[in-house]
């Protein structure tokens, strides 16, 4: 794995004052922070970063003798308590909650849920100059009753996109956000539907057209053919739009997992931005391990006028895995293993910055020198 020169936790969960949260509970039903992790990054006018964080809220005492919480949202009370029988739940994976009675169907609700949180930071990513409690963004529609996830950012011209993961039972879409100034974010709505999820905007137009990576998810997917490369499963896609509201998909799917790695399935990472070489992609590739799996970054580069051509890909050789040094000051917050999860990606002269999640848990800042991208 490449040699790191700046490689930190920059935010965790003990950094927030949990007075801010858009849940407000009381005292019935005290809440913890699970994670700030998953963010979104960009430059603001000022040249600061932003980091938007995905904050992951829990209830301290979701089970009891004979039941379990979870959280939920609606339009009319806000966020809520649902409580459901234990016996009717598989409760193995610690980030989700399944239900057993709707099986082979896979119903769930979730063991936390997320809001997100803009944090500004210096220009190098060293130093906080501000959490900006009051441009907080929860859940506000049907579609978002689970919360909102893992945010990306785009920057075009003059014009900051945001892509979500909103969750409910209606649906786990994709959502956008726009903002002229980097902070304040307008809602714009879903904009790709159901099991749609890490959507990954292109930092700029490819013959007057924007381009998306895409994962489609679903229950069932068909065989490959016998002699394939690639392993079925879900895949990273490629969508087009000619305005950011209406996305079509292209017709051959992106990234697979392959017989040669070790990895059952891949997802988006960080948004596509343009290097020398074409577009730099990081992605994430998930190894088989337990209920959750091992979570590490790879990357690829697409040729700069025709994205849906490879140029490099690396399934192999991670780019990033879980540091176990970089979490000891968290032991006790630790609830996951073997996660980092890549979100965000700027330019820092010779150098990328690279924000990702580590163990669903806290936010890492990492500088990859430009030179290990090139072909």
């Amino acid at each position: 794995m490449t040699t790191l020169k700046h490689d930190k936790i920059v935010f965790s969960p003990t950094d927030i004052d949990l007075s801010f949260s858009p849940l407000k509970l009381g005292e019935e039903h005290p809440t913890y922070l699970l994670g700030a992790f998953n963010p979104g990054m960009t430059r603001l006018p000022n040249g600061n970063i932003l980091l938007m964080i995905r904050v992951a809220e829990a209830l301290s005492n979701p089970i009891g003798k004979n039941h379990v919480s979870a959280l939920r949202w609606n339009k009319k009370n806000g966020f809520i308590v649902d409580t459901y029988s234990k016996d009717e739940l598989d409760l193995s994976d610690p980030r989700q909650i399944l239900f057993k009675k709707y099986l082979p169907t896979t119903v769930l609700a979730l063991t936390s849920i997320s809001w997100l949180l803009p944090v500004e930071f210096d220009e190098q990513g060293e130093e906080i100059i501000k959490i900006h409690y009051d441009k907080i963004i929860s859940s506000s529609k049907s579609y978002q009753e689970y919360g909102v996830e893992d945010p990306r950012i785009t920057k075009i011209g003059d014009i900051y996109y945001m892509t979500t993961c909103s969750v409910s039972s209606m649906r786990q879409s994709s959502t956008l956000y726009m903002s002229f100034d980097g902070l304040n974010y307008q809602l714009k709505g879903v904009i790709l539907d159901h099991q749609n999820k890490d959507m990954l905007i292109f930092e700029g137009k490819i013959n007057n057209m924007y381009y998306a990576l895409t994962r489609p998810l679903g229950s069932l997917y068909f065989a490959e053919s016998p002699d394939s490369e690639f392993l079925p499963g879900p895949s990273i896609n490629i969508a087009q739009s000619p305005d950011m509201l209406h996305w079509k998909p292209v017709e051959d799917f992106m990234i697979k997992a392959t017989n040669n790695s070790n990895l059952i399935k891949v997802g988006g990472g960080a948004q596509p931005i343009l290097s020398d070489d074409g577009w730099l992609v990081l992605f994430h590739g998930v190894e088989k391990k337990g209920e959750v799996g091992i979570y590490r970054t790879y990357y690829a580069l697409l040729d700069k006028d025709n994205p849906t051509q490879i140029l490099k890909i690396d399934l192999v050789n991670p780019l990033l895995e879980a540091n176990d040094e970089l979490t000891k000051p968290f032991k006790d917050l630790i609830y996951l293993n073997d996660v980092v999860f890549t979100t965000g990606i700027i330019d820092a002269d010779d150098d990328y910055l690279v924000a990702s999640g580590e163990l669903d848990m806290c936010t890492r800042l990492t500088r990859i020198p430009k030179s290990k991208f090139k072909i």
